[in-house]
C-alpha cells in the first residue's frame, strides 16, 4: 500500500534520532495511529499483529479498558507529585503488592522509570551495602556473557563485552568481571574461582535468570541459576535478578526466579509492570538489605532519587496490571502460548540455515546462521505481523492474551518468512 504518509511523520522524520539504528541508512518507520488488544492500527489504514508486545511490555494486549480507565481516573486527581518529602496512594500501594506478589522478604521497592535505572540503583545498593559494612574495597560486580542489562553507563559494563551493543566504549567503562554462565562442571568450576580470587572485590552477582532476553534470547536451566545464587551467597556477595524481561509470566511462572526456588537479595523489575501502558521500574530489596542503610550517620543513607519516580500515573497503571494478573489467568495464558509456539515453530528445525528452535513460555525463538533484518522485517509486513529480528534470532514475545488463531499467525509467518 503506498498512501501517502501523514505530515507528522514526514515534517518529524529531520529532527527525530531513533533507537539502535545508523540514522544514515535508516528506513522512516511505521506510522501507528492507534493500536487494541494484540494489533497495531497504521495510518495508512493496515492492522499488523504485533508479536512482541512493543519490546515485550504490553502482557494484556494494548489499550486494556481496566488500566485505561485506571490511569484516567488517577488523571483527573494527580498527575504526579514528588515523592521526596511527599506520598501518594498510588505509589504507596503499588509498593505494599509488589513486597506481596514477590517471594520472601523482598519488601523494599525504590522506583524508578526505566530499567536501566532500576539496574543502576541496584548496583548502587549493592555496593554501599557493603561500604556502609566497612567493606570499601568491594566495589566490583560480576555479570555473565550474553547478558544485557541496560544502555547507561554502569549497566553499559556488565553487558556482554563482545557480543553486546556496547564494545564501543571499552575504555571508558568500568571494568568489570563477565563470565561464562555455569552451566556445566568445568563453567562452574571457573565461577568459583574467579569468586575465590577476588571475593574482597566483588560486591554483587548480577544476572538475567533463565533467559538472557537483548543479548539474543539465550536459555539457561533453573540449576544453572541455583548454582550462581549458591556461589553468590557463598562469598557474601549480594545476589541481584534482573527480571525485567522475564517478569510478569513472560517464562511461564510469575518470576522467572520462581522456578530456581529464589529469593534474590534484590530483584529489578519493568517493562510488564504497567502492562505497556507507562514508562515505571522497581528496584526491589530483601529486609537484610534495607537494614544495611539504617544508622544515625546520615551518609549511610541510599543518595538516589529520580525526579520522576513513583509517577502516580504509571503507579496507577501498575496497580491495574495487578489487578489483571490476580484477576485474569495470565499464567495458564503463558502455557497455552508456550504449547502453541512449540506446536507452530516446530518446522522450522527442517529449514536449511536454521541453527536453533528454543521456546520457553511465552517466548519463541528461531536462531538463523545468518539473516537480512531489513529484509525479514518487510516481509512480515507483508504478511500482516510486526516482528523485529536482531542479531541472528527471528524472536515472538506476544501479549499474553494473544488468541490461539492469532497466534497461529505469527508462528506461519515466522516459519513461511524463514523459509523463504
Amino acid at each position: 500500500m503506498s498512501a501517502k504518509p501523514p505530515a507528522w511523520l514526514t515534517q518529524g522524520w529531520p529532527h527525530i534520532w531513533l533507537p539502535y539504528a545508523q540514522m544514515q541508512t535508516a528506513q522512516t518507520p511505521l506510522a501507528v495511529v492507534g493500536a487494541n488488544g494484540v494489533r497495531l492500527k497504521l495510518a495508512d489504514g493496515r492492522e499488523l499483529i504485533d508479536g512482541v508486545a512493543s519490546w515485550w511490555t504490553v502482557a494484556h494486549g494494548y489499550n486494556h479498558p481496566h488500566i485505561r480507565e485506571a490511569v484516567a481516573r488517577q488523571l483527573e486527581t494527580l498527575p504526579h507529585v514528588m515523592l521526596g518529602g511527599l506520598a501518594h496512594e498510588q505509589a504507596f500501594t503499588l509498593a505494599k503488592r509488589l513486597a506481596t506478589f514477590l517471594p520472601g522478604d523482598l519488601n523494599r521497592v525504590f522506583f524508578s522509570d526505566s530499567g536501566s535505572v532500576a539496574v543502576e540503583v541496584a548496583l548502587k545498593m549493592a555496593i554501599q551495602f557493603h561500604i556502609n559494612r566497612g567493606e570499601r574495597g568491594r566495589t566490583k560486580v560480576l555479570s555473565f556473557k550474553g547478558g544485557y542489562h541496560g544502555d547507561t553507563f554502569a549497566t553499559m559494563a556488565i553487558c556482554d563485552p563482545d557480543e553486546g551493543m556496547h564494545s564501543l566504549f571499552k575504555g571508558a567503562l568500568a571494568e568489570q568481571f563477565v563470565v561464562d554462565l555455569p552451566s556445566d562442571h568445568l563453567k562452574t568450576e571457573a565461577l568459583d574461582r574467579i569468586l575465590d580470587r577476588h571475593a574482597k572485590e566483588i560486591a554483587a552477582v548480577i544476572v538475567e535468570p533463565l533467559v538472557q532476553g537483548a543479548a539474543g534470547m539465550k536459555f539457561h536451566s533453573a540449576e544453572t541459576l541455583r548454582r550462581i545464587a549458591d556461589a553468590a551467597r557463598r562469598h557474601d556477595m549480594v545476589l541481584i535478578l534482573d527480571e525485567i524481561f522475564t517478569g510478569f509470566a513472560r517464562t511461564g511462572t510469575m518470576f522467572a526466579m520462581n522456578q530456581g526456588g529464589l529469593v534474590p537479595d534484590i530483584v529489578c523489575l519493568g517493562k510488564a509492570l504497567t502492562g505497556g501502558t507507562l514508562p515505571l521500574a522497581a528496584t526491589v530489596a530483601t529486609d537484610r538489605i534495607f537494614e544495611g542503610f539504617l544508622s544515625d550517620d546520615a551518609s549511610k543513607a541510599l543518595m538516589h532519587g529520580p525526579t520522576y519516580m513513583g509517577n502516580a500515573l504509571a503507579c496507577a497503571a501498575a496497580n491495574a496490571s495487578l489487578d489483571l494478573f490476580e484477576q485474569e489467568p495470565r499464567i495458564a495464558q503463558a502455557a497455552r502460548i508456550e504449547w502453541a509456539l512449540r506446536r507452530g515453530l516446530e518446522p522450522a528445525r527442517e529449514i536449511p540455515g536454521v541453527r536453533d528452535v528454543r521456546i520457553k513460555g511465552a517466548i519463541g525463538v528461531i536462531e538463523l546462521e545468518k539473516l537480512n533484518k531489513d529484509e525479514l522485517r518487510r516481509r512480515f509486513i507483508e504478511k500482516g505481523v510486526w516482528i523485529r529480528p536482531f542479531g541472528n534470532i527471528v524472536y515472538t514475545t506476544p501479549p499474553l492474551t494473544m488468541t490461539d488463531d492469532e497466534l497461529k499467525i505469527v508462528t506461519s509467518a515466522m516459519v513461511d518468512v524463514v523459509r523463504a
